[in-house]
């Protein structure tokens, strides 16, 4: 291989090289679209984007797109806004249909509702498009006892003002829950419920319940109206057999404490019996002691004996028996 040829082929790759890198660094056909749409966007711009990690089409598609539609943007802010985690896409959609409606919405607060994790596209159209909400079932109880369910569906504008910080459908629908149960709650029965649903709307409605949250209650309408159980006789018939346990419970303690008084008395009994058996026990001890002395004679003991026949003849007469009949 001759010098010549050696230093033509080194040339030549390092032509190709350089090209590879500068259409790698530079994306001519972006830069040229950008030229054609008439969004001024430089070649060391581009290349600063992908110096800085940035996608170029993530924000200058967005961009052409933004510029179309009347909207004053510039990459800067575009790219700001792709280096802090946003959507760009997204955000210029939603100005753009946000101008189209005639919504006030800046590039600063589209970007904040957006990094703030809100879908402000959704909200944007949502503001011209307002949604329903529908709750489940909600149960109240009237003042007789009857338990009224109710079906409110929502209708709700999306507050873009309120988006950054504002509650969520879960709190609106926690509200208007609360609204209905108060408001079947004041009814004195279930029949002014069922003659007058619309009751339930106009006073939920009248609680300003939208406030906090990012949406704007338009309407709230009752969808469907149940009646349930008879809450009032269910707590009557539980109360009832509580109060039933609570006296057997009673009545049980003091049977238990009869029994008790009970065996002790015959307890008592028995004592005092086998003291009466111990003492007529010690009764012939005692004569026997009272005839060595001479204190009993025989004669005496005679009477005894015959006093103690005529006793036990009674007793058996009358159908007693004495505490030594066993002996």
């Amino acid at each position: 291989m001759t010098p010549e040829l050696l230093t033509v082929l080194l040339i030549t790759g390092g032509i190709l090289i350089f090209l590879a890198i500068f259409f790698t660094l530079v994306p001519i056909p972006l830069w040229i679209s950008s030229l054609a749409a008439g969004v001024r966007v430089s070649i060391f711009t581009l290349v600063g984007m992908r110096l800085r990690r940035v996608t170029p089409s993530k924000i200058v598609n967005p961009l052409i797109k933004a510029v179309k539609a009347g909207i004053n943007l510039n990459t800067n802010q575009l790219e700001s806004h792709f280096l802090a985690g946003g959507n760009v896409d997204r955000v210029v959609n939603a100005l753009i249909a946000a101008h189209r409606a005639n919504i006030e919405l800046s590039f600063e607060r589209a970007a904040a509702i957006d990094l703030a994790g809100r879908n402000v596209l959704e909200a944007v159209q949502m503001s011209v498009n307002p949604k329903v909400i529908e709750t489940p079932f909600i149960a109240g109880v009237a003042m007789n006892g009857i338990e009224v369910k109710a079906k409110a569906r929502i209708t709700v504008r999306a507050n873009i003002d309120r988006l950054v910080g504002g509650a969520g459908e879960e709190t609106v629908i926690a509200r208007v829950g609360e609204g209905v149960i108060s408001t079947i709650g004041s009814c004195q029965d279930q029949k002014e419920v069922l003659e007058n649903p619309e009751m339930i709307s106009r006073t939920v409605l009248a609680k300003g319940l939208d406030s906090g949250t990012a949406f704007e209650i338009l309407s709230i309408d009752i969808a469907d109206v149940d009646i349930g159980k008879n809450i009032g006789a269910v707590l009557q018939t539980d109360q009832a057999e509580a109060d039933k346990n609570i006296a057997q419970a009673k009545a049980e303690e003091r049977r238990a404490m009869a029994i008790a008084s009970e065996q002790e008395m015959k307890s008592r009994v028995e004592e005092m019996r086998a003291k009466v058996v111990a003492a007529e026990a010690e009764v012939p001890l005692a004569i026997a002691e009272a005839l060595r002395d001479g204190n009993f004679s025989v004669m005496d003991y005679a009477n005894y004996l015959n006093v103690t026949a005529d006793t036990k003849m009674r007793q058996a007469i009358g159908g007693q028996s004495s505490p030594n009949d066993t002996q």
